[in-house]
């Protein structure tokens, strides 16, 4: 970008060389949280987790749009670059005494359909994975239902989707806070969570106007962080050390592989019915995926 021969498909390269990199670094920081903090504290240090990485998205837009400004794309990418050296130093800069050493799986064959069997064999794993996936692919699509929605309905263009989007932050971290000191783990959890992040949902697409929108948002974001850190803490509890780090990718899978599956789906309805039809389907995801969890638990008799 800086020497001015930057084309689209080297973004699109670049696009899919950092997916495979997520793809190795998601699960293996998922499933390394367990030896940090122990079977005790799990649930915590995954909530605290994903208030981190909800503040970051509320705030990191907001930096990148003054680097942007002031300096250009160009910089705005070396900056973020740089900053990974403040990543490593604090990986580097762990006490390895302290951390829990589980025994690394000897590579085999046939380890991915292994993984498969143990988490469909498990009701505990399955239930919360099927969860995510189709709340991913239907209502985490708010890049492309908030802007729709700021634009379209509230007509405000991107003064109006910064506070949206700063409300969902906020609440996310608010939330993962209360969630960290109190939140429980398991399906019954999940599946309260799961009913409260759609009408949540449904609340900002019913909301009549701006500032109506902006307060559910705070509900979304204390909701969707509440969902997910009890999901992935409830996989990481039922897993053995062994499947874990399977486990995760799986997770990984079902959140960031379904949601842009689910982005094309959202936006055709988006410009077919409108902005509010979009974040309604997604409210309906959840109230969907919280009835099946709801439903499958019971029946397998691990509704607790």
């Amino acid at each position: 970008t800086l020497t001015g021969v930057v084309q689209v498909w080297h973004v699109g390269v670049l696009a899919v060389m950092l997916g495979l990199g997520h793809a190795f670094e998601q699960p293996a920081r998922q499933a390394f949280i367990h030896q940090i903090v122990g079977k005790d504290l799990i649930r915590n240090a995954v909530t605290l987790n994903s208030v981190m990485v909800n503040a970051a998205r509320a705030v990191g837009p907001a930096v990148a749009g003054v680097i942007l400004a002031l300096v250009g794309s160009g910089l705005c990418f070396a900056i973020n670059a740089v900053s990974f050296i403040a990543v490593v130093a604090s990986l580097l800069a762990l006490d390895s005494s302290k951390i829990t050493a589980e025994s690394p799986v000897p590579r085999a064959k046939g380890q991915l359909r292994e993984g498969l069997r143990y988490v469909r064999s498990r009701p505990a794993l399955w239930i919360p994975l099927a969860t995510m996936a189709l709340v991913g692919t239907l209502t985490y699509n708010f890049p492309v239902t908030l802007p729709a929605a700021a634009d379209f309905v509230f007509d405000g263009g991107p003064q109006a989707l910064g506070f949206m989007t700063s409300a969902m932050g906020v609440g996310a971290v608010v939330g993962g806070l209360v969630v960290a000191a109190r939140g429980n783990t398991g399906l019954r959890p999940l599946t309260l969570a799961a009913f409260g992040f759609g009408v949540a949902v449904a609340a900002t697409a019913l909301a009549p106007n701006l500032p109506t929108a902006i307060c559910a948002l705070f509900g979304v974001g204390w909701l969707s962080v509440t969902f997910m850190s009890t999901g992935n803490a409830t996989l990481q509890l039922n897993s053995e050390p062994r499947m874990r780090g399977r486990v995760m990718a799986l997770w990984s899978v079902a959140f960031m592989g379904s949601t842009p599956i689910g982005g094309p789906i959202v936006g055709a309805i988006i410009e077919t019915f409108g902005a509010r039809v979009g974040l309604a389907v997604g409210a309906v995801a959840c109230l969907a995926a919280g009835s099946l969890a709801f439903l499958a638990a019971r029946r397998s008799g691990t509704a607790s």
